[in-house]
């Protein structure tokens, strides 16, 4: 049912100024508003939804786990229904030139294959489309949408989910024949691995055991700029590597890459997100329109992975 005795928009608004500004008093300021009122305002949201939002303290204000999930919503929102007013006012059509970031694999096997429909379907708009798994800055980059695989800084970015990938460690065939498959994770200490020229959140690689999670990781032989090029290291037999299943489950049904020490594996995925620049500004429409076209067409699963009775191993789901 309809709720018209709340302004829920307007509470968003608030909301997300506290959070942009760092406190209840520079927000009123912004909004020309009361101190007492921005807070009132905030106490009667968290009240309706259940949910604390904002952990205060008398030096700084932080958010919740819900509110950081209720802001990530909050911005999406929010940029939707100005970018509804914009269109309905002007009547846009997207145009124009689109700039696009991507993480090397999600863009080879899952982006490139939609970017003819997409310009099929959007005449005037012309892309630029980089791949790189190097992180950039948006705004100094001038790249209007981009594709980040793995956990998201808090940041002012609007984040659209677009699919998860479960995480693997795997070696080519040849060279497990040569160094051994590995049966417990202190093995790896005893193998090759490849690792990254970039720095990641999570230095080792995680294992399960019992209720527990320990990290371990190979002594890198290599070192790679992006998940490809390790993939590629993989195949070639250099060591073992740690991938996302979307990138490389079509090698593991094919032979070609072979999963390890999955009695340890955690099961941690990596979320895959569109991410952009949309609450300051009505969002042009040749990015909504991206954006939309990303969320409709893309299709990333989450399989498991099974050994079937021949001793291959599958995916499954």
């Amino acid at each position: 049912m309809a709720r018209f005795d709340t302004n829920r928009s307007a509470e968003m608004e608030v909301f997300v100024r506290v959070v942009d500004l760092g406190g209840f008093t520079p927000a009123a300021r912004k909004l020309r508003l009361t101190p007492s009122g921005v807070s009132k305002l905030i106490s009667r949201l968290e009240a309706r939804l259940g949910a604390r939002l904002i952990n205060r303290t008398t030096r700084k204000l932080t958010l919740t786990e819900e509110g950081q999930a209720f802001y990530q919503r909050a911005l999406r929102i929010l940029a939707e229904m100005e970018e509804a007013e914009r269109e309905a006012a002007s009547g846009a059509a997207p145009r124009g030139r689109l700039t696009v970031n991507s993480n090397i694999p999600f863009g080879m096997m899952h982006m490139m294959p939609l970017i003819p429909r997409f310009l099929q379907e959007h005449p005037e708009i012309t892309l630029d489309l980089v791949l790189t798994d190097t992180l950039i800055d948006l705004m100094q980059e001038r790249a209007d949408v981009a594709i980040r695989v793995g956990p998201l800084k808090a940041s002012r970015l609007i984040a659209r989910k677009l699919g998860t990938s479960r995480m693997v460690v795997v070696g080519a065939p040849d060279y497990l024949a040569r160094a051994g498959t590995p049966k417990t994770p202190a093995d790896l200490a005893d193998h090759r691995g490849i690792g990254w020229t970039f720095s990641r959140i999570r230095g080792g690689w995680p294992f399960k055991r019992g209720d527990r999670t320990e990290e371990a990781v190979p002594p890198p032989i290599a070192r790679a700029s992006d998940g490809e090029a390790a993939r590629r290291l993989c195949l070639g037999g250099v060591g073992l590597a740690r991938l996302a299943l979307f990138h490389i489950g079509p090698d593991i049904e094919a032979g070609r890459l072979v999963p390890v020490l999955q009695g340890y594996n955690p099961g941690d995925r990596e979320d895959i997100h569109a991410v952009y620049v949309g609450h300051t500004a009505p969002l042009p429409a040749r990015v909504r329109a991206f954006i939309d076209f990303l969320a409709e067409h893309v299709r990333v699963s989450d399989p498991a992975l099974k050994r079937a009775a021949d001793g291959k191993w599958k995916l499954v789901g």
